[in-house]
């Protein structure tokens, strides 16, 4: 055993396997969360490319996707054969937990399950990283169409950002009292939230236009969100 493994590279187990079986289930468990993540990622893609929000899309490719009934549609395939790895994968996690409870020296049965379940997660895996790598090298982003789900709220969206911008001049209670009372004039009069406030004296003494249309715009709202891509970034690279 220790020679095998050596010609391997792969690491021997101090003692005999036959009922050790926290590797193997480990190993399915990284598998599960692998698969996990993926599926966040495929979740993510075929909501976004719903037709009402419309933002990323699948790579084109003719007949791909498309539907039987209905021409116009191209279906998130890619994102769906990910979505269905992952709950097979995890629903075989617990079949490999379930054989760890192996009798005495050598299992009479719970291994065998080992042998049912372990060479699908791999194979379900390996498929999902496939599509996932497939759908990251050819994402379609609608810039556009980002821009547009962005502004229909005629800036509602930034409300906490107004209310935040406008904390330090009137002090934050009383700072959601004013935007929520602009928030709900912008609704009733279907107006946008920087005329709303503009009405607002609590706002409009203490900011002008200008300050205003900045706190409502949603390109000046991204918080962090640099520094958390730039820090994955360099962790993938670190790893790569």
């Amino acid at each position: 055993m220790v020679a095998l493994a050596a010609e391997l590279r792969l690491a021997a187990p101090a003692a005999p396997w036959h009922v050790n079986r926290d590797g193997l289930a480990e190993t399915t468990a990284n598998l599960g969360l692998v698969c996990g993540s993926l599926a966040k990622i495929a979740t993510d893609v075929i909501l976004l490319a719903q037709t009402e929000v419309g933002e990323v899309a699948e790579f084109y490719v003719a007949g791909r996707g498309s539907s039987s009934t209905m021409p116009q549609k191209r279906n998130p395939i890619a994102s769906e054969l990910i979505l269905a790895a992952a709950r097979a994968v995890h629903a075989l996690v617990p079949v490999m937990f379930g054989a760890m409870a192996a009798d005495h020296e050598r299992a009479t049965g719970p291994w065998q399950a080992e042998v049912l379940a372990l060479p699908q997660c791999f194979l379900l895996t390996h498929g999902a990283l496939e599509r996932a790598v497939a759908i990251a090298q050819g994402l379609v982003v609608d810039v556009g169409r980002m821009r547009h789900n962005l502004v229909i709220t005629h800036g509602l969206i930034m409300a906490e950002a107004v209310m935040m911008g406008l904390a330090p001049h009137i002090g934050r209670g009383e700072a959601h009292h004013v935007v929520k009372h602009a928030c709900d004039t912008a609704l009733a009069e279907n107006i946008g939230l920087a005329d709303a406030l503009a009405r607002e004296p609590a706002v409009s003494d203490k900011l002008d236009r200008a300050a205003i249309e900045q706190l409502t715009d949603p390109a000046h709202y991204l918080g962090s969100a640099d520094a958390f891509i730039d820090r994955v970034l360099q962790a993938a690279r670190s790893i790569g």
